[in-house]
């Protein structure tokens, strides 16, 4: 049976690999561990874990570097390998070494997916230099890969393909005799379709040109003699129904995506946000989730410059909940425009993080005994509510009277921006604080409560 195309092109060198020349450079690690000539030096990594978004050529390096160096090649898959897998697999490269004086090259796939107790077992042979130690992960080490082997390891990260890279791994292979040695010719649009549809994804990409080429040639014993059929993007489209979104919900990709989502509102672009919801719904997020982000978002980037905001995202979630898919996309779609579009405000936000932070440093304070609770005869001989004025009793409703505790007296959280419905809080706010500072300091009330010239309290005077 004839091999899948993106085998039959793999690179057969580093010099081959397509798009990772950071990763690649001269004497980087990859280069190092490949090179028979520093194989066994003490300098050289035993431990490599290649970081990277799918088709980019994880595999494919821990091939080369186990050909290049003269090693032998052991292979796991973290999806069904287990720990009686890995001690196998580590003493034939422990029996190996002693008898035949030759290294191996463990590489191990989708590392992420290993237990502890799995990554645990690979600790000994790697100290020991065992086994040259090569994983791949589509997800952050950081997060995936225990301490200690991380600790022992060189990470390599490796960048995701670029249009350039893929239309170069397709020319290749439209052309190589263990490709497809030019039985076909690929139209300029229709390389240009394969190469958005893949995602940067070179296996894709060559999966998608492979079909499509199958889907022309036909019975090659009838086409003896006739002209090289075309791809065009009408058998592109035909080979594929729908460009698969790269997108892990379990992974990097996931909290790269959401990251984006949300800086696109906070950053009031509603087409940027608009796209990455339409990524999310396509790799078939949970709806709830991004719900929940678009509430968050209303509260800590838009706060009180658009107060309804907030309304409009809760009444979006309970929607949301209630419909489902596909329809929910429509009520997401409108809630992220209102956070994107609203003018923005982090008041309330900074405010409550400042205000935590004085407590967490240990700035609390006594609450003052007029404010206090009487609820009892022996509260009454304390002291406690002695002196209290209450707010309506007072014009405007605002009493001259500290509220902070003596500890936090003058101490001011909330900002007010100069943005949207927040301008005329703050307008309020100043001439609010005013009355309520303008006591004097034994708590008795030499201001009759009345605003002073200018003053705004009822968020009205002044607004144009």
């Amino acid at each position: 049976m004839t091999r899948p195309l993106a085998v039959r092109m793999r690179p057969q060198t580093l010099d081959d690999v397509v798009g990772q020349e950071r990763a690649l450079a001269p004497g980087s690690p990859l280069r190092r561990v490949a090179e028979p000539a520093h194989a066994n030096s003490p300098t050289a990594p035993t431990s490599i874990i290649l970081f990277g978004p799918p088709g980019v050529g994880k595999t494919t390096l821990a091939y080369i570097v186990a050909r290049q160096s003269g090693r032998a090649f052991e292979e796991l898959s973290a999806v069904t390998s287990g720990v009686k897998d890995v001690r196998d697999v580590l003493k034939r490269a422990h029996d190996r070494l002693v008898s035949e004086g030759r290294e191996t090259v463990l590489f191990i796939d989708e590392v992420h997916r290993f237990s502890k107790s799995q990554q645990d077992a690979l600790l000994p042979s790697v100290e020991n230099r065992d086994v040259t130690f090569i994983a791949a992960t589509t997800e952050n080490p950081s997060f995936s890969v225990i301490s200690p082997l991380l600790s022992r390891s060189v990470v390599v990260k490796l960048d995701s393909l670029g249009s350039d890279d893929i239309r170069t791994v397709l020319d290749r292979a439209v052309h190589a005799p263990q490709g497809l040695a030019d039985e076909v010719r690929v139209r300029d649009d229709a390389m240009d379709e394969i190469v958005r549809m893949s995602g940067g994804d070179a296996r894709k990409a060559l999966t998608i040109l492979e079909a499509a080429a199958g889907a022309v040639t036909g019975d090659r014993e009838r086409r003896k003699g006739a002209r090289r059929p075309f791809v065009t993007t009408d058998v592109v489209s035909s080979v594929m129904d729908v460009a698969t979104v790269r997108y892990d919900k379990d992974g990097d990709q996931h909290y790269d995506v959401i990251s984006a989502f949300i800086k696109s509102m906070r950053g009031s672009d509603p087409d940027a946000a608009i796209h990455y919801l339409a990524q999310m719904l396509r790799a078939g997020e949970d709806p709830r989730f991004i719900a929940r982000r678009i509430m968050i978002a209303a509260s800590e980037e838009v706060g009180m410059a658009e107060p309804q905001i907030l309304q409009v995202a809760v009444a979006a979630a309970q929607a949301v909940d209630m419909i489902g898919m596909p329809e929910a996309r429509i009520i997401l779609a409108e809630a992220t425009i209102a956070v994107a579009t609203a003018p923005k405000s982090n008041a309330s936000y900074k405010a409550i993080n400042d205000a935590l932070a004085d407590i967490d440093a240990g700035h609390i304070g006594s609450v003052p005994l007029y404010l206090r609770n009487a609820s009892t005869k022996l509260m009454k001989q304390w002291g406690n509510h002695e002196g209290y004025r209450y707010a309506h009793d007072w014009p405007q409703a605002v009493a001259p009277q500290e509220y902070m505790p003596e500890e936090l007296r003058g101490r001011e959280y909330y900002t007010p921006s100069d943005r949207g419905y927040e301008r005329e809080v703050g307008r309020r706010l100043n001439a609010v604080r005013r009355i309520l500072h303008s006591q004097t300091s034994d708590g008795g009330g030499e201001h009759d409560g009345s605003a002073a010239p200018g003053d705004d309290v009822d968020g009205t005077a002044g607004a144009a």
